[in-house]
């Protein structure tokens, strides 16, 4: 029986002598004998004819190639160098997308690719962010290159139907291995979403020459030819979709904003305003940030929770909360790793549909059920050890986190395509020219504006749902016990490192329909019985409540529990309603907006976009 499109498994190889590896789940290798390398550059980047059409990207293009098939990566580390080669100096990007079902783990990824010393310097960056083996999409975002990637884990059918259309892809590289030995990637299911996905100037590369693929591109509209192969290879294809009569020429401006010569507007400096100002601004674009102060709300407690209610593994790829937390992990640490303390963490009792998970997201823990001690030397469970356990065991996750928002502030406020304006706005109104937003100093007008302002967007565009008050209250207080790790229970207990002091953060209160900031005893008292619950020892040594310091913020929360995230009028967007997994959430969010502003990929499934469309509320 065929698992479930969405689940993945780690690729199986057989090393041979000279390194080389092969699929033991296919039976063929993952790249040419002869030299892997130069069979790229000559199918796939000639095929393609991109050193002219990267050469020639006008400025602030986005030029996106699709792959079928990721394998070794090492098309992408051969298009990455001749990007690097040709690229012009005009903030033009470079996107990659690829999908794979079975993918490498990254340490066999990395023994792959130690054939390749020429590419090590890109090899590096690459593992330095390779995602772990979780269905969905992994978006990868190297900033000084340029340069992002998408990398879809999954069936490669499913995948490409799930991909939203915003703009065509400008190239293919059609891999994978030979259809003899992997009949599925070569099926209608697959090449129909790769037409549905293609434009009038979309062009497509293959290896393979098989009749089963000339007859199956013809099917969906392509012209197909072929050209002299590489090496052994006498011939292999290329292919166009109808209008295409020169894919070297100039590509069409197809991005929203790419003539704009205003600034963005993003009103509100939380986490969701932050986040949108740096996927603008590591794009090239201006952003005028319209707040009293940053961090004024619920963004702004001094640590904030990066760990994840998971979800089954089937479920992985549409829940936007753990995808949410591994983007944001991933991004937040490239942006300013000072603002991110990796404790890891213990999640109590967690539910064992959970067992699934790779080791490096998810450990299970051999733990007394009678011992609260949580030494920092409990050891990972065996699965005989599971089996033998009468209660429910606990598990670890290594890249558990808390967030400094502060510095995630500063790192974003200090770029300087970035302006924080400190006034607040009290009308948004449209005219002919775009949007007019009005303050205290006047008027000022854009082309586009984003509502990043929670509770107060419907106030500035009262079509919006209305969203519901969270009051949420962390507590903190000296304690010579200091747990070795984050520990999660439904509340929460992490350190708190403070120059000079031993303490430890609890958290948080959870009220509906309550817009009281007031810090309150009662809620510092909520917040113990939480931990009491769990630790009675350590919560039995902790000073009394009335000593504690503590914030309370509001968030804002859907009726559905997702953001919404999209345009609602031509030029006006919104992103609100993230309620207590803003830092999850804000990151992958704002960058599914902003793709979607400038008619680049999206990073999310196309049943998730839709699920946090704004409209989906609105009556």
């Amino acid at each position: 029986m065929q698992p479930a499109p969405w689940l993945v498994s780690a690729a199986d190889i057989d090393w041979q002598a000279d390194g080389a590896p092969v699929s033991r789940q296919f039976g063929d290798v993952y790249f040419s004998r002869d030299n892997g390398l130069a069979e790229s550059r000559h199918v796939f980047l000639a095929g393609n004819a991109l050193e002219q059409r990267l050469a020639q990207l006008a400025s602030r293009q986005c030029f996106v190639i699709a792959e079928t098939g990721f394998g070794t990566g090492l098309n992408l580390l051969a298009l990455w160098q001749l990007w690097q080669r040709v690229r012009p100096d005009n903030q033009s990007r470079l996107h990659f997308v690829s999908v794979e079902r079975f993918p490498l783990t990254r340490a066999d990824l990395a023994t792959a690719l130690q054939l390749w010393p020429e590419l090590a310097a890109l090899s590096t960056q690459l593992l330095a962010q390779y995602p772990p083996l979780l269905p969905g999409v992994h978006r990868l975002i190297f900033e000084q290159e340029r340069l992002t990637v998408d990398l879809w884990w999954g069936d490669a059918a499913l995948c490409l139907q799930q991909m939203p259309t915003v703009q065509p892809v400008d190239a293919w590289f059609l891999d994978g291995f030979a259809p003899a030995c992997n009949a599925d990637l070569w099926q209608e299911t697959v090449l129909q979403p790769i037409a549905r996905l293609s434009g009038p100037k979309t062009t497509l590369a293959s290896f393979s020459v098989a009749g089963v693929v000339k007859r199956g591109l013809r099917a969906v509209g392509a012209t197909v030819q072929r050209t002299p192969g590489y090496g052994r290879k006498r011939e292999m294809l290329r292919a166009h979709w109808s209008g295409v009569t020169d894919p070297v020429d100039p590509p069409t401006l197809l991005a929203l904003i790419d003539t704009a010569t205003r600034p963005v507007a993003v009103i509100g400096c939380g986490i969701a305003g932050l986040s949108l100002a740096w996927a603008l601004s590591r794009r090239g674009y201006a952003v005028d940030l319209y707040d009293e102060a940053p961090l004024s709300g619920a963004s702004g407690n001094p640590r904030a929770l990066l760990v994840p209610k998971l979800t089954p593994l089937a479920h992985v790829a549409t829940h936007l909360h753990t995808t949410g937390w591994l983007s944001a992990l991933r991004w937040w640490q490239q942006l300013c790793p000072q603002a991110v303390e990796k404790y890891g963490a213990q999640l109590l009792q967690a539910d064992d549909r959970l067992a699934d998970y790779p080791a490096e997201i998810l450990q299970p823990l051999l733990i007394d059920p009678t011992d609260t001690s949580f030494h920092s030397d409990t050891k990972m469970a065996t699965i005989g050890e599971l089996s033998n356990m009468a209660t429910q065991p606990d598990c670890f996750l290594p890249n558990g986190a808390m967030l400094i928002p502060e510095r995630i502030a500063d790192a974003i406020l200090n770029r300087s395509q970035v302006r924080l304006l400190g006034m607040s706005i009290s009308h948004v109104k449209q005219f002919d020219g775009g949007w007019r937003l009005s303050h205290d100093q006047g008027n000022t007008d854009y082309d586009q504006v984003i509502l990043a302002n929670a509770l107060q967007a419907k106030q500035l565009f009262p079509a919006l749902p209305a969203l519901t008050p969270i009051r949420g209250q962390i507590s903190a207080c000296a304690s010579d016990w200091q747990p070795p790790h984050i520990l999660s229970y439904g509340g929460y207990c992490a350190p708190l490192t403070t120059p000079g002091n031993s303490m430890i953060l609890l958290g948080a209160s959870f009220t509906r329909h309550c817009s009281d900031q007031t810090v309150t005893l009662a809620d510092h008292q909520h917040n113990l019985e939480l931990l009491a619950a769990v630790a009675p020892e350590q919560a039995r040594q902790l000073p009394p409540v009335d000593s504690w310091i503590g914030r309370a913020s509001i968030r804002a929360q859907t009726r559905d529990y997702l953001p919404l995230c999209g345009e609602i009028k031509p030029g006006l967007w919104v992103l609100a309603g993230l309620g207590s997994k803003g830092f999850a959430f804000a990151p992958v969010c704002a960058e599914m907006l902003v793709s979607t502003l400038l008619g680049e990929p999206l990073p999310l499934p196309a049943v998730l976009v839709s699920r946090l469309r704004p409209q989906r509320l609105m009556t």
